[in-house]
Formats: structure tokens, sequence, C-alpha cells
């Protein structure tokens, strides 16, 4: 036998194999991933029949090379694309059995967990909306300020005992700037810059160098509230404080005024309430007193007045502050102030439903 002869058989063998191959791909159908995959490992894969019988072309000669090439291409083509097809058919029946039986597309999607606001803001909402019914706007300012709008504009010159009270974080940068102490300064700011009348309510967060415990923190916040026009008076006060008791906690809540000091208000009062956490009994919030005290109030001292250009003998004034927590504190009967800033969504999460 020569040569020729020789390569001529394997070719034969090499052609008879892949009709084989064709006969048995088109007698075979795939209905499932597990069958589609065997199949795609055994004529497609790196090991698979294909490949392999792409490895025989060394062994064809190169005058036949071309047509057992068109050959091969065909057979591979031809496998590729039954594969495609049945994965077509595999992965849409998958779908559809999914659809129809397994999977109830009609059902709602799941549940997303939803966050609700911080006790603190709930409360702060509260405030400014009780007051915008008495005609109040809101006001801002900044949390880093300089020492007159701070203190000397509102009656606390350097060196005055009152500033102990407020002891405060300075910025080493420049002594004259510190974190504010209260947002008194946003009153100092608008007087600066509008003439009465002036009412406006000014939520933001406070700083003071304080001892943490259950009632105090070195951060807090602070709602303060100022009304200056001609005419204001004591009894204007106080029906404005009485009004926001009432809305913010219950008709019965018992209250009281007490005479107390204020560098910037004169007369000054503290207004104190029934604590809500005992009843009136005594605990840890009221010291064992039965009274919680809210807010500081008063009315505008004239000099304050008169450090920013308004006449005192035309205009007169009221001002008062209260502590945002102070307030949640009672209004939810939360008996620690820390819990606020712990981050605690066991706590957080109990003010889901809170209004």
């Amino acid at each position: 036998m020569n040569q020729a002869a020789s390569y001529l058989c394997p070719m034969e063998d090499l052609l008879k194999q892949i009709q084989n191959y064709k006969q048995e791909i088109s007698s075979t159908v795939a209905v499932d991933p597990d069958s589609l995959e065997a199949y795609r490992i055994r004529f497609l894969g790196t090991k698979g029949i294909v490949k392999n019988l792409m490895g025989e072309m060394r062994n064809i000669p190169a005058e036949k090379k071309k047509e057992f090439g068109q050959v091969l291409n065909e057979f591979k083509l031809f496998a590729e694309s039954k594969y495609e097809t049945w994965k077509q058919s595999v992965t849409g029946s998958g779908l559809q059995k999914e659809a129809s039986g397994s999977m109830d597309l009609s059902l709602p999607g799941d549940p997303l967990p939803l966050g609700t606001r911080h006790p603190i803001s709930l409360v702060r909402n509260r405030i400014i909306h009780i007051f915008g019914r008495l005609g109040f706007s809101v006001a801002e300012g900044p949390e880093i300020e300089d020492d007159w709008h701070n203190f000397t504009a509102l009656n606390l010159p350097e060196n005055h005992p009152a500033r102990d009270m407020q002891d405060t974080f300075y910025i080493n940068r420049n002594p004259d700037w510190l974190l504010r102490t209260h947002t008194s300064s946003v009153q100092a700011r608008v007087m600066e810059k509008q003439k009465p009348p002036i009412r406006i309510i000014c939520p933001g967060r406070v700083y003071r160098n304080e001892t943490i415990s259950a009632r105090a923190n070195c951060f807090f916040h602070q709602t303060e509230g100022l009304y200056v026009n001609e005419q204001v008076s004591f009894a204007d006060l106080k029906q404005t404080l009485y009004f926001f008791v009432q809305e913010m906690f219950d008709k019965d809540v018992k209250i009281r005024f007490r005479p107390s000091y204020f560098p910037f208000t004169e007369p000054s009062a503290e207004m104190d309430i029934s604590c809500l956490i005992c009843g009136g009994k005594g605990c840890q919030v009221c010291k064992h007193t039965g009274w919680v005290e809210i807010l500081g109030s008063g009315m505008v001292h004239p000099r304050l007045l008169e450090n920013f250009g308004i006449d005192s003998n035309k205009y007169t004034g009221f001002a008062f502050g209260m502590g945002v927590e102070r307030i949640c504190q009672l209004k939810y009967r939360i008996n620690d102030l820390r819990l606020y800033s712990q981050n605690d969504v066991r706590f957080l999460r109990q003010f889901t439903n809170a209004i």
C-alpha cells in the first residue's frame, strides 16, 4: 500500500465518525439543564469530540485538508446550533414552569424595612409645628459662633459670672470662636438684621462642657423663641407657653412659674411641669421633687434691644428657651438622656409610629 492510500483510511474513518455523531445529535433531545450541560461537555468542551476531531487535521494529507476542514467546520456549526436551540428551550421552559407553578408573580415583593425619624427630630418638628400655629417662623444660625453674638451682645460681657454656667469648647485657632452654648446667638443675628416686629423660634444643636449623665450631655438640642413688638407683656409670654405645654403634653399637666435670673431677660422665670415619668411621686429625672424644669423665659432686657439698635422705649419682647431632649424625655417617658446618641436600633425602632 502506498503512502496516499495509508492516509485515505483514517480520513474515511473520521468522516464516518462525523456522520455517526450527526445522527446521534439529531436523535438526542436535551430536556433539562443537566442533560444540556452533559451534551456541551461531550461535544463542545475543551476535551470534547469537536476538539478531538480538529486535532486529527495533522493526520490528513495536505491535498485533503481543505475537504476535511469543510466537513469538520460544518459539523462544528451543527453541534453548536443544536446546543443553542436546546439552551433556549430549556431556559424558556424553566421560566414558564416557575411562572405557572412554583412562583406566583402576582404576589407582592419582599418588604423592605423602613427607617424612622429620630425621637429628637420628631419632638423638634412638633415644637416647630405648635409655635408655627402662633405665627412663629424658623430661624437658623452657625454652630461655630463668635464671642459677641454668643455672649457679649446678649448682656454677658467678659468676666460676667453667668458665663461660668455656660462653659463651652473654644477654637484654638482663634480664642474668639467657640461652639455656641445656646441658640440665643441666632436671635442676636436676627435682631442685627431685622427690625420689629420679630417672631421667631431657633432650633439647633448647642454645646457645653458638662459631665455626661442621665440628665446632661456635652451636646444637646435647643429651641429658643423670641417675640419683639409694641406692647408685648409678660401675660403674652405666659399664655404662649401655656398653649405650648397643653399642645405638646396634655391639658391636665400641672404648670408652675418660678422667679429666676438670666442676663438677657428681666424679669425672668423658669417654668416647671409635673413629672410625667413618675406621675409626681419622685424619680431620678425630677430629683425626687415631682416637678421638672422644661424651659427658661422672661422679658427681653432693654439693654439687649439697644445693642441692636431697637428702641426699648417703643418695643418690648419676650424670649424663652428649652432643651429638646428634656421635652422628649417627658413626652416618651425616657429616663436616660444618653440613649439619644447611642444609635441602638432597638431603642430607635420604638418610634416608628410615633407622632
